[in-house]
């Protein structure tokens, strides 16, 4: 036992190497899924566009909660899908796609609204 502790004091540096190699094999098994991508990468980011949309559709009354996918081209905004809670009401939205139409200083034709299960 005695001289295990003596190795042991005499190879601090090896221990204090293990220990880093061992942190950061547990940093990757936490961080990375089975097939070897990123779990933070993988999540669905929001472009600002998207959560301003959202937020100016949600105040206006009878949409309720909505949700904003935009499509981008090399020549601006190529198409707009709005889910929203209060999409089956057909002034609700027409006032959606005119809202929608403005804000983005798009046609009408390119925006598509359906109601949110």
């Amino acid at each position: 036992m005695k001289k295990l502790l003596e190795a042991v004091k005499a190879n601090k540096a090896l221990l204090i190497i293990l220990a880093v190699v061992f942190v950061l094999i547990a940093v990757v098994v936490i961080f990375y899924d089975d097939s070897g991508e990123s779990t933070i990468s993988n999540t669905a980011e929001k472009s600002a566009t998207e959560i301003r949309l959202a937020a100016i559709l949600s105040s206006i009354e009878g949409v309720g909660e909505s949700d904003v996918y935009v499509t981008e081209g090399d020549e601006g905004i190529e198409g707009v899908v709005i889910l929203c809670s209060g999409a089956d009401n057909l002034m609700t939205r027409n006032d959606i796609i005119n809202a929608a139409s403005t804000a983005l200083n798009i046609q009408k034709n390119i925006i598509a609204v359906y109601a949110m299960n």
